[in-house]
């Protein structure tokens, strides 16, 4: 069996990036202050946490999928963490090395050539009562709720062909589920799969279309009446892949192009919008307004953490998301896109309440970097009232770094906004992460609760709650 080798010297395996590579359970966390009585249920975070040093060239997306989770019950927290053990974890733990390169499938190891797994990194979901583990290149991965015991591979009994995003909408009125899978038709292909899958966890839909290029599709949005599908200039090429170039790069004259579908119509009715070449990787919300759709988003003039197609830098000043919000008009004769912008600080991971999601909406949260922050990094809670514009914010230390925020309703009958926001804070001075609690209606007050983690928690990507029964 191979030893282990040290992590190389990348800026996604340092500092808060660097993995922890172990799992740990913490049955009565340290809490400062008082969780509210009425936090009953489990936070769960998903991201990155490689097994071993990676082979070839290393990309924060490509590390394995850790699950941290947080029961809180009784003013109490218990932590845990595990991976989720996927076929590429399991074969590179018995082989005590990294056996496949996720993002340059010819520096894996040939004794994985042809296999296929998913990371399962990304994003971690309740629904129909399973607790779901996503990474948009693959189906989802279920893990057991409480003990985060890996279960394995769901496909919907079945019924679930190609891949599923790692952001599906959960509709707050039917309680559906919708979801979308790009490189549906095989890797880089334009081919993308839209489904519904009902509140009991049945797949009840499923529909193909023909985006105009392949391109990395991470997030998509939809309202009660329409679904919309963005497609950035962030292409991906086999061709250049099997060159030796990058698979994933920035190609701006391709534009930006955004189909939007009516819920009750077929993919063939998308009709495509056009806007300046940008970047989404996450939007807040979308609704519609008689013949207008309106798009709230993070919007990167250019995408950031992926090169050009001749593998040199972006532009670093490019690199920043700035809330913006995009209308479209159904009715209108052109299909060019208004954009209103909403926030000046670079910001991202928004959130909202979401019993709102797909429908107008007032409170909207998000990490933020404070102006002049070193590396640019998000050191901010962000609450945006779109009401009046007005947005709060809690800072942290310049070199400390918070996660994405997520809100959790005082109740289930509880007015929009009127509940907490749970985020994952690194003490970058310390060393060492806190979860926090805040009001979600004074962001900007000092913690309702600082519930003190006994490991840190690494930068990583989506979390959701799942309320106690």
């Amino acid at each position: 069996m191979t030893m282990a080798a040290p992590m190389p010297k990348h800026p996604h395996l340092r500092g808060n990036h660097a993995p922890i590579r172990m799992e740990s359970t913490a049955p009565d966390c340290i809490v400062h202050g008082e969780i509210p009585g009425e936090l009953r249920g489990t936070f769960y975070r998903n991201g990155p946490d490689p097994q071993f040093a990676p082979r070839g060239m290393h990309h924060w997306f490509a590390g394995d999928g850790m699950i941290h989770a947080f029961h809180i019950e009784n003013g109490r927290c218990a932590y845990l963490n595990r991976w989720v053990r996927t076929k590429k974890w399991e074969l590179e733990h018995a082989a005590g090395e990294a056996l496949f390169s996720p993002f340059d499938p010819m520096q894996s190891d040939p004794s994985v050539a042809g296999i296929d797994s998913t990371l399962a990194n990304t994003n971690i979901v309740w629904h129909g009562q399973r607790l779901l583990a996503l990474e948009e290149g693959h189906a989802p991965f279920e893990m057991d709720p409480i003990t985060l015991e890996s279960l394995g591979e769901w496909t919907f009994n079945d019924a679930l062909v190609g891949p599923m995003t790692a952001h599906p909408k959960l509709d707050p009125e039917t309680g559906e589920m919708l979801f979308f899978g790009y490189n549906a038709g095989g890797p880089f292909s334009p081919d993308v799969r839209y489904h519904v899958v009902d509140k009991d966890g049945v797949l009840t839909r499923s529909d193909h279309f023909l985006a105009p290029f392949a391109s990395m599709v991470h997030d998509f949005v939809t309202t009660r009446d329409h679904v919309l599908f963005p497609i950035f200039p962030l292409t991906g090429s086999l061709e250049r892949a099997m060159a030796g170039a990058p698979a994933f790069a920035w190609e701006p004259d391709k534009g930006t192009h955004i189909g939007i579908m009516g819920r009750d119509e077929g993919c063939d009715a998308l009709r495509w919008f056009e806007h300046d070449p940008c970047y989404v990787f996450h939007p807040m919300n979308a609704w519609t307004e008689g013949e207008k759709v309106f798009a709230d988003v993070m919007k990167y003039e250019q995408a950031p953490l992926f090169p050009n197609p001749d593998g040199t830098p972006g532009d670093p000043d490019k690199t920043e998301a700035k809330l913006v919000r995009w209308e479209f008009d159904l009715a209108g004769s052109t299909n060019r896109v208004k954009e209103i912008p909403l926030d000046d600080w670079n910001g991202e991971f928004p959130r909202l309440d979401e019993r709102r999601t797909g429908l107008s909406y007032r409170h909207g949260y998000f990490a933020c970097g404070e102006p002049g922050a070193r590396l640019k990094a998000l050191n901010a809670i962000g609450h945006i009232d779109h009401a009046t514009g007005a947005v709060r914010r809690r800072c942290f230390g310049r070199d400390d770094g918070v996660s994405e925020p997520i809100f959790v309703p005082r109740s289930a009958d509880a007015a929009e906004g009127d509940g907490f926001v749970l985020a994952l804070v690194y003490r970058a001075a310390e060393n060492r992460s806190d979860l926090l609690i805040l009001d979600a209606q004074a962001i900007d007050a000092e913690p309702l609760a600082r519930i003190e983690l006994p490991v840190r928690v690494p930068y990583g990507f989506h979390g959701n709650w799942r309320p106690a029964a």
